[in-house]
């Protein structure tokens, strides 16, 4: 059984997050609950956290930053992120207990 906090659909990664912003620095402190929980330096207000989170992303997974999208949750803490065909998996990925894909 997969980790609740993401799942693949054909070749895009679904991530289920909680982002902590105003953080020190940003980073991905680990699980929290069915989610991951990632830092980001950046205030809420304006949608800079937003736009850090999916920065972060996608250098994480190597892509383009237009291959990160919010889908869900654009104004709460709790996201749901699509990477579109991500080329990477970052190793907080597997260390969290992702599989990437075959």
């Amino acid at each position: 059984m997969l980790p609740a906090w993401y799942r693949w659909q054909g070749e895009d990664l679904l991530l289920e997050v909680r982002v902590r912003p105003n953080a020190r620095s940003s980073a991905v402190e680990g699980l929290h609950g069915d989610t991951v929980r990632i830092l980001v330096n950046a205030p809420p207000a304006g949608n800079k956290a937003n736009a850090a989170l999916t920065e972060q992303l996608a250098r994480a997974f190597a892509v383009p930053l237009r291959q990160v999208t919010v889908e869900r949750g654009l104004t709460t803490r709790t996201k749901r992120l699509r990477i579109s065909a991500p080329r990477l998996a970052p190793p907080w990925f597997t260390a969290l207990g992702g599989q990437w894909r075959a």
